[in-house]
């Protein structure tokens, strides 16, 4: 009986002490991102490796979704006969909702999973025991500029999304609904409102950190073997994902407690 229950309570042991660990690595990067010198070639190679490998698909997302958010809300705005604020509807949902999570899902979908493969095959090669051996922090020298960079990345793909989704929608609207272009852009100020985009990038670099967390510590803590690299970037992925969106669902939940809804 006493048997049965450990192995029960295992898993939960195990998640609390991964858990532990991920937020000690996290007070370990705040500590040694003011640490000289600063990694600045390794943070603009990742910021353009991570960038290279989440634009072109971001973009490609955000116009379908752009496109799916405008038409779906601008058939129930022409049912309540309120077609003027189109626009406005489309724009709040792209910018406080759409381009965060189509941001989120890149992030820990392309660029988290490429962190984790890159970090996790140096780590069963030994190169990360190596830089021990010689001195080196790793966690100053590579997961630093990893997350610094997942971060910036995170934002300017999250600007990306919006710009793109609107433009989409805008299209999409005009083309095939009959919108009115003057009507369409004229209601953008109805609804939304500046800091519906400041907590939009918000959210963006706090995925960016979660995200860039997640996959530095999945690529330093593999099992052995590239099957353990596999499985650590799955890992790095379905927890990522997880944990992106209930981050997203508490700032979302703060952020219309904190923040009055236009017209209200």
């Amino acid at each position: 009986m006493g048997g049965s229950k450990k192995s029960a309570l295992a898993p939960a042991g195990a998640a609390l002490t991964q858990a532990g660990n991920i937020v000690e690595l996290f007070m370990d990067v705040v500590r040694a991102t003011f640490r000289r010198p600063f990694q600045f070639r390794e943070f603009i190679e990742q910021a353009w490796f991570i960038a290279s490998v989440t634009i072109l698909p971001t973009a490609l997302v955000a116009i379908p979704f752009g496109a799916v958010v405008s038409l779906q809300t601008g058939s129930l705005i022409k049912q309540l006969g309120a077609e003027s604020f189109t626009g406005a509807a489309s724009v709040l949902a792209v910018i406080q909702q759409g381009s965060p999570i189509v941001t989120a899902l890149l992030i820990a979908g392309a660029a988290g999973s490429a962190v984790t493969a890159d970090l996790g095959s140096r780590t069963i090669r030994e190169e990360i025991d190596a830089m021990r051996v010689l001195g080196i922090d790793p966690v100053h020298r590579l997961v630093v500029p990893r997350v610094l960079a997942m971060i910036l990345v995170a934002v300017l793909l999250n600007g990306l999304v919006s710009v793109v989704g609107i433009t989409g929608g805008y299209f999409f609207n005009i083309i095939l609904q009959g919108g009115t272009p003057g009507a369409y852009l004229a209601s953008f100020s109805a609804l939304a409102q500046l800091p519906d985009l400041y907590v939009a990038e918000l959210k963006a670099a706090i995925f960016g950190v979660i995200a860039g967390i997640i996959a530095c510590y999945k690529g330093l803590n593999p099992n052995p073997g590239p099957k353990g690299v596999g499985e650590a970037v799955n890992q790095t992925v379905v927890i990522t994902f997880l944990l992106l969106f209930f981050a997203n669902l508490i700032l979302t939940l703060v952020y219309l407690q904190v923040v009055p809804a236009r017209g209200s």
